[in-house]
């Protein structure tokens, strides 16, 4: 490119010195030929970059955010020594503030036994690793890179043969001691701004995200495998908690509440749902109270050597640019980042399900997040007492365990008609409790009147906006490259839960179907009084209705074949 620059300079000045029309011809010949180049470059660059990362949302809309606004600053504050050591001091008092605050909530001491049902068999030490799992693993764990790694991970990949012996006896000695390497211990956290269009200056709208070293989320990876094949054979699992499992999702956690919820709307009766919301959970688990849970379950011996060791003795470092903080060490929480850390907080939250069970309450949990209902008769009021009295022991059992429940983040939302929700209204405001006309739960917008208008009208605004910022770079991308960024931006938010507008009328989906029928003009360059069937039937796109109804279909054949959750399965 920059020789063809330089010839066209060249055919430029000729032209300005001679005033010839041959060097005219010359010089728009050269410049047509550099632009096209240009374009054909940065079309493949990009190109590039969506092929490599079709299944990294991040990098795409850091990609597209890129081209839209060039200018703007990726920096807002600069980085400085000083400001990471701010950024580490701040983390940390977050959470001394929130255990201190906890441990003026307590009540009662740690009781040792949760009610936790120990299997008959115990794991005592974890099997030895053969060569063709460690590969397996080790192609399956996503290369990224983290300033504590000698190497970067992509290189350290090509040459995993070379290591493959010498990896292998790492991860062996390790399971076979009970003993975490000191150096997987460590963790560079960078802050990242929650959104947007925050205040960076204000350290509160910074959340942390850890980097570990890519060889400690192997030997991380090796426990996860045979840790969660013990949970799963002897069936010590939450049955209503579906973060971080296998067949599990959001969608089919939404299912069953909609689905609760629905049949009571059926049977004449309305709804209390409360959604509840935990202050820096991961970050407050107390590791004492989790490795006495791990004992619980049924872990001894050299495992829960090597778990006690996993979580001591930890530290971290923040980052930004090319600046760090000091080393800080970590007293509590499970490591985020890892790949450990979502499993070890499901164990950790085991016994509330327990406690909410004593009051019979229905409840699911999606990792931190939780969420009670319960469905009455719209003149019965002592339901919402016993809901009430409920929220007391879950936070009083949060308090024992460290976690502080968010009062101001809670929702409460009545769902029924609106002539039948009067009395619960003033029951809730007695209890000082207060209610919404909507509720954002797990990315899905919930009505009084579940007709999910609301969601439906968010869905489409967001998917608009997003539909606009893709038609200003269509022009540098081709056709397969931007059908990736469609559904990577649009179509995915379009089926994102749409098992819950199952039964809806087509008019509530309307917006839908053409926020999806703009996106297909976009992409194939079609006007916009063309028929839209014959474009959706090119590009494979079933239609919002039909789209809805497949993926209640797809429900169904994953719980008839046992690829869905318990509490789906059930149902039918």
């Amino acid at each position: 490119i920059k020789k063809l620059k330089r010839q066209c300079r060249a055919a430029e000045r000729l032209w300005r010195k001679h005033k010839l029309e041959i060097n005219y011809q010359l010089y728009q010949n050269q410049l047509k030929l550099y632009n096209r180049t240009v374009k054909q470059t940065r079309n493949s660059y990009f190109a590039n970059i969506i092929s490599e990362n079709k299944n990294n949302p991040r990098v795409l809309f850091n990609t597209i955010e890129s081209l839209i606004n060039p200018d703007v600053n990726k920096n807002p504050i600069p980085a400085s020594a000083s400001l990471c050591e701010d950024f580490a001091d701040h983390f940390r008092s977050k959470i001394d503030s929130v255990r201190s605050s906890v441990l003026n909530d307590q009540r009662t001491p740690f009781i040792e036994h949760d009610d936790l049902i120990s299997p008959e068999e115990a794991l005592d030490s974890f099997d030895l690793v053969e060569a063709a799992t460690l590969g397996r693993v080790f192609s399956q764990v996503n290369p990224t890179t983290c300033f504590l790694d000698p190497i970067p991970t992509s290189l350290f990949k090509s040459f995993y043969g070379s290591f493959e012996s010498e990896i292998l006896n790492i991860t062996n000695c390790s399971l076979q001691t009970g003993v975490f390497p000191t150096a997987f211990k460590s963790a560079v956290v960078k802050p990242l701004l929650k959104k947007t269009n925050l205040d960076p200056t204000v350290f509160n709208n910074y959340r942390p995200v850890s980097n570990l070293p890519f060889l400690s989320k192997i030997l991380e990876k090796l426990v996860f495998i045979q840790l969660n094949e013990f949970l799963l054979n002897n069936n010590i699992f939450e049955i209503n908690q579906s973060g971080f499992r296998v067949n599990h999702s959001t969608e089919t956690a939404l299912l069953k509440i909609v689905n609760d919820i629905r049949y009571a709307l059926d049977s004449g009766q309305i709804s209390v749902l409360i959604l509840l919301d935990l202050s820096a959970a991961f970050d407050t688990v107390d590791h004492l109270i989790l490795i006495n849970r791990l004992r619980n379950i049924g872990l001894s011996g050299t495992v829960l050597e090597w778990f006690t060791s996993y979580l001591t003795e930890r530290n971290f470092m923040v980052s930004m640019d090319t600046c760090f903080s000091g080393v800080h060490s970590i007293e509590c929480g499970v490591p985020q980042g890892s790949i450990l850390g979502p499993l070890l907080f499901n164990i950790y939250m085991l016994p509330l399900g327990n406690v909410i069970r004593r009051h019979n309450i229905s409840f699911h949990s999606y990792a931190d997040d939780t969420q009670l209902y319960i469905s009455m008769s719209p003149d019965d009021t002592r339901p919402v007492e016993v809901l009430f009295n409920c929220i007391l022991d879950v936070k009083l059992w949060m308090a024992n365990n460290f976690l502080q429940l968010n009062q101001e983040k809670n929702e409460i939302l009545v769902i029924g008609p609106e002539a039948k929700r009067e009395k619960q209204f003033l029951k809730l405001q007695e209890l000082s409790l207060s209610c919404s006309e909507t509720v954002r739960n797990l990315g899905v917008i919930f009505d009084s009147e579940l007709t999910f208008i609301p969601h439906i009208k968010q869905q489409v605004k967001t998917g608009f906006y997003h539909l606009r910022n893709l038609a200003r770079v269509r022009p540098i991308l081709s056709l397969a490259n931007m059908e990736m960024l469609m559904h990577a931006f649009i179509m995915s938010r379009i089926d994102y839960c749409n098992a819950l507008l199952a039964g809806l009328p087509k008019t509530k989906i309307r917006n839908l179907q053409l926020l999806q029928n703009s996106a297909a003009r976009v992409l194939t360059r079609t006007r916009r009084r063309a028929h839209i069937a014959p474009i959706l039937k090119s590009l494979h796109w079933l239609p919002i209705s039909f789209r809805i109804d497949f993926k209640i279909l797809l429900m169904v054949f994953k719980c008839l074949n046992g690829q869905a959750p318990s509490y789906l399965s059930d149902l039918l």
